[in-house]
């Protein structure tokens, strides 16, 4: 009887380790399969002023980095260097990483209605930040932050346009661009973020360009 119940509490033993081998390789192919699909790459947003140090969740974006995200697909996609008739449509398709769908198809209606209108034709056009006007004016929120994907950037911006040299149109305006997070391909768009267009109509500003150093 002795000898039974030894040999009982054997195989007990055995079918306890063998559940203990299927439950541990189940936990391996969990593992495995966690780490086969985790990213090889992962975005981190750092502030471009690391004085002072920097302690942040790796998912917040600095909004020194949104600035400069808007502030430079708004000039790349407004800068015209020969004709804004091509240079205008190829800057669409160029950039088109950086914009939401939606984005795009009404920069594609703009650009329809500005070379219909003959705003395009052999035109140059320059946009530049308004000296004062930046990230550290202390008058204006430059960076609104609307959730944690989604922020409004204050553009205070000069545009210049010429026709063979000369020009024929300055304003200032103020561009409320829509920035939202969009992490999608990283190999085309490294930033994460996408121009959603403008999150209420742009609007002209009053500046006194002598205070701040453009020449007229």
């Amino acid at each position: 009887m002795s000898f039974r119940k030894r040999v009982d509490a054997q195989q007990a033993h055995i079918l306890s380790l063998r559940i203990a081998v299927i439950v541990l390789g189940a936990v391996s192919l969990f593992a495995f399969y966690g780490w086969h699909k985790a990213p090889e790459d992962l975005t981190v947003h750092v502030p471009p002023d690391l004085r002072s140090g920097s302690t942040r969740k790796w998912w917040e974006v600095p909004p020194e980095n949104v600035y400069a995200f808007g502030f430079y697909i708004f000039q790349q996609m407004q800068r015209w260097e020969k004709n804004g008739d091509d240079d205008y449509q190829d800057n669409i398709e160029r950039l088109a990483s950086y914009v939401t769908p939606g984005c795009k198809e009404y920069l594609k209606k703009d650009y329809e209605m500005r070379r219909n209108a003959g705003e395009l034709r052999r035109r140059e056009r320059n946009v530049s930040e308004i000296p004062g006007h930046g990230l550290t004016d202390p008058g204006v929120l430059r960076v609104e932050e609307i959730g944690i994907n989604d922020w409004t950037v204050n553009l205070d911006l000069l545009a210049d346009e010429s026709v063979n040299g000369e020009r024929v149109k300055r304003a200032m305006t103020r561009y409320p661009l829509s920035i939202v997070r969009a992490d999608v391909n990283p190999e085309k768009n490294p930033f994460g973020l996408m121009w959603n267009c403008y999150a209420s109509n742009p609007q002209r500003i009053e500046v006194d360009l002598q205070a701040s150093g453009v020449k007229p």
